[in-house]
């Protein structure tokens, strides 16, 4: 038996067939990093030595600065695939006139579109979350055996890395800002189903030419301020006090899931979110090859 949901999973799963960056350039970005990590643990025994005169702010930023920037390399990774999967997602099938043959299927415009937009705001998380998880696993473990085969005892590394602190805020950080950027990915598909050439000099002319104009008649920038906020804000939103990355976290403790998903400006953007892919639907069902 057929169940509603069946066409949904298996219009995403010819997404990911058809589009295998969405998951091989994290993993390639996840492994160049490792492989130069790895190279640069030659002078880890050196540096685990000095860092005992360290205070233990300064220990803890040095030890975890790797497990950071793997995982920020992976999430950026990510997020361009997911812009420019989005800028193509429904351009592509009219301009390749495949669009006659997914038409034919027994799938609708609205759950072709969902599928779509599923691969940015629910696989790519998953995705960026399973690769940041492995990367570190693979650091630690390797940064453990470097540091016992020195000599050295690894109570010290160990004392600085909280893996399950990291693995449990992670995908709380990540779904907010899935959501965050929900309405960003929706534009995106939505000029993907309207432009007939170029769609990311529309997608993007759209926001940047007025920012540039305002700039330049009246010396603000609230349109480029509120743009910024809300391509990068989404982490922001979710480890600070009150939002808006004004007061960071310092503890986990502090972390308001409660607050950060009854945001008016997360709900604001879901529901801008939603219209977008609405008129992408309508649009879809309208559009010829190009």
């Amino acid at each position: 038996m057929t169940t509603p949901t069946r066409p949904l999973y298996w219009s995403v799963r010819r997404e990911l067939w058809e589009n295998k960056s969405v998951y091989v350039a994290p993993l390639a970005a996840a492994a160049v990093l490792l492989f130069g990590y790895a190279i640069s643990t030659i002078t880890l025994p050196r540096r685990m030595q000095a860092m005992q005169a360290l205070d233990p702010g300064r220990q803890s930023a040095t030890v975890t600065m790797p497990y950071n920037v793997i995982a920020g390399l992976v999430f950026v990774t990510a997020f361009i695939v997911a812009v420019f999967y989005c800028l193509d997602a429904l351009h592509g099938e009219r301009r390749d006139r495949s669009i006659l043959f997914w038409k034919s299927l027994p799938v609708s415009d609205l759950m072709t579109v969902l599928s779509k937009a599923a691969i940015p705001i629910a696989v790519t998380p998953v995705v960026t979350f399973a690769l940041i998880v492995a990367a570190q696993v693979v650091i630690y473990i390797w940064s453990t055996i470097v540091t016992v085969l020195s000599g050295n005892s690894p109570t010290l590394y160990w004392s600085h890395v909280h893996l399950g602190l990291m693995w449990t805020a992670l995908p709380y950080g990540l779904v907010v800002n899935a959501l965050w950027q929900a309405p960003i990915y929706a534009w995106f598909l939505l000029v993907s189903a309207w432009a007939r050439r170029v769609p990311i000099l529309w997608a993007m002319g759209v926001a940047v030419v007025p920012a540039v104009i305002e700039r330049g008649a009246f010396s603000s920038a609230h349109i480029a301020h509120f743009l910024s906020e809300r391509f990068f804000g989404g982490f922001g939103e979710a480890f600070s006090i009150g939002g808006k990355g004004e007061k960071p976290i310092h503890e986990f403790s502090q972390i308001d899931p409660l607050r950060t998903f009854s945001s008016p400006e997360l709900w604001g953007g879901l529901i801008v979110a939603a219209a977008f892919l609405a008129a992408a639907v309508w649009l879809r069902r309208r559009r010829e090859p190009i």
